[in-house]
Order: C-alpha cells, then sequence, then structure tokens
C-alpha cells in the first residue's frame, strides 16, 4: 500500500468502505452522483483500474457485473497517511503533530476533551 491514491480514486474507496462489503459498480456511480460528482463512466472504470493495480481493490466477476471488494480497509489507509504526514511534515515527532492541533484552534471542545481523555487512559 506504499503507492499513493488520487482524489478521484479516494472518493469511491470511501464509497467502498461505506457499503461494508463488496460494491457493485451501479452502486458506486450512483453514490458519486448523489455527492454532485457527475463522472463518465470511462472515468469510474479507470479509476477502478487503477485502484486494482495499486493494490487497494479487487473485482470479482458475478455474472456480466462487477463487485468491487476493498483489499485495504479505511482504518488501515487512514495510519499510512497519518504516518506518512508525521514523517514528512512532523520528521515522526508525534507532540510536535498533537500541539499543532491544539494550538492551532483545529480541534473542537468536544475532540479536545476525547484526545484528552485518549491520552490519560494510555493504551
Amino acid at each position: 500500500m506504499d503507492q499513493q491514491i488520487s482524489d478521484g480514486e479516494l472518493d469511491i474507496m470511501k464509497i467502498i468502505w461505506a457499503n461494508e462489503g463488496p460494491a457493485l459498480f451501479a452502486h458506486i456511480m450512483d453514490s458519486l452522483a448523489a455527492k454532485g460528482k457527475t463522472w463518465q463512466k470511462n472515468t469510474v472504470i479507470m479509476l477502478l483500474s487503477r485502484l486494482k493495480d495499486k493494490g487497494y481493490l479487487k473485482a470479482k466477476k458475478i455474472g456480466r457485473r462487477n463487485e468491487y471488494i476493498p483489499l485495504v480497509s479505511e482504518t488501515e489507509y487512514q495510519t499510512f497517511q497519518t504516518k506518512k504526514l508525521l514523517d514528512k511534515v512532523y520528521e515522526g515527532n508525534v507532540k510536535g503533530l498533537v500541539s499543532n492541533l491544539i494550538q492551532s484552534d483545529l480541534l473542537t471542545g468536544e475532540e479536545y476533551r476525547e484526545l484528552k481523555k485518549l491520552l490519560d487512559g494510555g493504551r
């Protein structure tokens, strides 16, 4: 999973992750349309193909339809991206990241309390 995915590919992965199971092409197209993304069928097919090539998805043929199955969970992807950000921007310094979140008012009061509870509770 060391390959980056584009914003469009991520939009598709979010739909598949939210489906909590295999997603049919029609469902992906309908979900994109519901989000105001009126992409051409060929564009979506190309993005799905790229995601398969990068190891994020597999396709299973069922009759004339394809089911798309995630090979990477949303949590795995988030962890991978967080580590990349941490290494690239903060040189691996978790304290720097958390300090920035708190000091720049990027956290709501509720998010701050939840984070504090997690930190106070340890692992």
